[in-house]
């Protein structure tokens, strides 16, 4: 078989929730759903640092952030780390990027390695929007999802069809501030949405680090947010409640009427490789670059390792290789993404904290792939929403998370240091994650096994745990070579078992 062409959608702070495949009750995706019937819904694929620009580093390097050194919005990719689209060039795909990027403005960190491609600025604009390209910025008119649909439709049929080609289609829909197409404005009316079981989630067993954060959608969603004053009668903590509903309605309308451009265009995107001939070789890939807090738990935003926050969703079409209809529930990380896209066009990652999934894909039974995952949030703190540095690991069964509680002089987290807490939530019995029972006697045997498994996956990965105060913080420049040689050093830790 030829090299398959490969096409990576992604969207920005889209939740598995709201997507119909994956069981949504606020919404329907029919096309996003065209992937999940014509190939694989992945059912357990998570991120290693919920937040966009990490995720987005880690996706396209195969490797953590300590490692590409992404490890907060305020930090920027180095050209100098590998990337998938990078091999996958240097073997003779066409590379074309429209979108999103967020890794950096500077030539330094600019998209490289793509024949193609225009971007937004930082989180970039709704409505005609200014893109960053090679040659200089402009102004953009139109919607943004149409248009970066529409300028990936053109790079298609302007390719070379003798050769193969990787296209990233990265929407920056539906990130915040949530500014809707006209044309969808009629869709989920507010009152007219479901709410999420955990709304009204007091937190009374969470640690007081996660009770600081600043993401309810009643206390900190504003006007200039939701587009609409607040009125007189809900203000108030008597009126907490009926606040939450006003707001949550307006919230997810609004979000949701962005995800539904996002799927209208996915439709367009799987019509134009139709009618070019072009399906049953290429891969189509649909992702967010993290989860999304939908009202779960009263919150908005990512961050934390809940699950509505931790859970990517990912379906893939490739109808030569995967089997229509079928589903996976072994767990995954953006990690392993690049390793994967290469492994399907015959290559490797010369630089990768990932593996390959591509026999997942297949149907294959691997006895031995892993069955835990590691997250690591380092933006502590941060000036925004406050959330808390931490650590910790997923399995089937249970979450164990480390709050450490320091910035460790990572740009954008805070100086102020936190009392180390831990967190564990027994999966099977509490899936919605509301019972912290990290200090119940019940669970010490458990916490004890998490805790050592937890430490060997920060060995394997050859990440620091926190030891206190006087832990030395990270450097995140790239002012010398360490941290390339640190690179090689971490790649030949993956022949070790954990």
């Amino acid at each position: 078989m030829s090299r398959p062409n490969i096409v990576f959608v992604m969207s920005d702070d889209h939740a598995a929730h709201a997507i119909s495949a994956y069981g949504s009750t606020v919404n329907s995706t029919p096309h996003l759903d065209r992937l999940a019937q014509d190939g694989v819904r992945m059912d357990a694929t998570y991120c290693t640092n919920s937040i966009c620009s990490p995720s987005r580093a880690s996706i396209l390097t195969g490797t953590y952030s300590h490692v590409n050194g992404v490890a907060s919005i305020f930090t920027e990719i180095d050209y100098r780390v590998p990337t998938f689209a990078e091999v996958l060039k240097d073997a003779g795909y066409q590379t074309a990027l429209f979108g999103k990027w967020h890794l950096g403005e500077r030539p330094e960190s600019a998209p490289r390695h793509f024949d193609a491609w225009q971007v937004f600025p930082g989180q970039g604009e709704y409505v005609d929007p200014l893109m960053l390209g090679p040659d200089g910025a402009e102004t953009v008119p139109g919607y943004a999802t149409d248009i970066v649909t529409d300028q990936s439709i053109d790079w298609i049929r302007q390719r070379d069809p003798e050769q193969p080609f990787l296209l990233l289609v990265h929407h920056k829909a539906p990130h915040r501030p949530w500014v809707p197409d006209e044309k969808h404005k009629h869709l989920y009316p507010v009152g007219s949405i479901p709410e999420p079981s955990t709304l009204f989630d007091d937190h009374s067993t969470r640690s007081q680090a996660v009770r600081g954060v600043r993401m309810s959608v009643a206390d900190d969603l504003g006007a200039d947010e939701l587009g609409e004053e607040l009125p007189d009668e809900l203000r108030g903590p008597e009126n907490r409640e009926a606040r939450m509903r006003w707001k949550y309605q307006r919230y997810l309308r609004d979000y949701l009427q962005c995800v539904q451009s996002i799927d209208d265009n996915v439709g367009r995107l799987l019509d134009v490789l139709d009618s070019e001939g072009l399906s049953e070789n290429t891969v189509v890939v649909y992702t967010s670059d993290q989860g999304f807090f939908l009202g779960d738990h009263g919150w908005f935003d990512k961050r934390l390792m809940f699950d509505e926050s931790l859970q990517m969703p990912m379906m893939m079409r490739w109808p030569s290789v995967i089997p229509a209809g079928s589903t996976c529930d072994a767990m995954i990380t953006n990690v392993d993404f690049a390793a994967t896209f290469l492994d399907m066009a015959g290559l490797s990652m010369p630089t990768s904290q990932g593996r390959s999934f591509l026999p997942l894909l297949r149907g294959e039974e691997v006895p031995d792939w892993p069955e835990a995952v590691y997250y690591r949030y380092w933006e502590h703190d941060d000036p925004i929403h406050h959330a808390p540095a931490h650590y910790g690991i997923r399995t089937k069964a249970y979450k164990l998370i480390h709050y450490y509680g320091a910035g460790l002089g990572v740009p954008g987290s805070s100086e102020r240091l936190f009392e180390s807490e831990w967190e564990l939530y027994d999966l099977h019995k509490d899936p919605e994650e509301l019972v912290n029972v990290a200090d119940d006697p019940a669970y010490a045997a458990t916490r004890a096994e998490l805790t050592t498994q937890l430490a060997k996956l920060q060995a394997h990965y050859a990440d620091l745990p926190y030891d206190g105060p006087s832990t030395e913080a990270p450097k995140w420049s790239w002012a010398d070579e360490k941290s390339l040689q640190q690179v090689a050093e971490y790649t030949k830790r993956l022949s070790q078992d954990v």
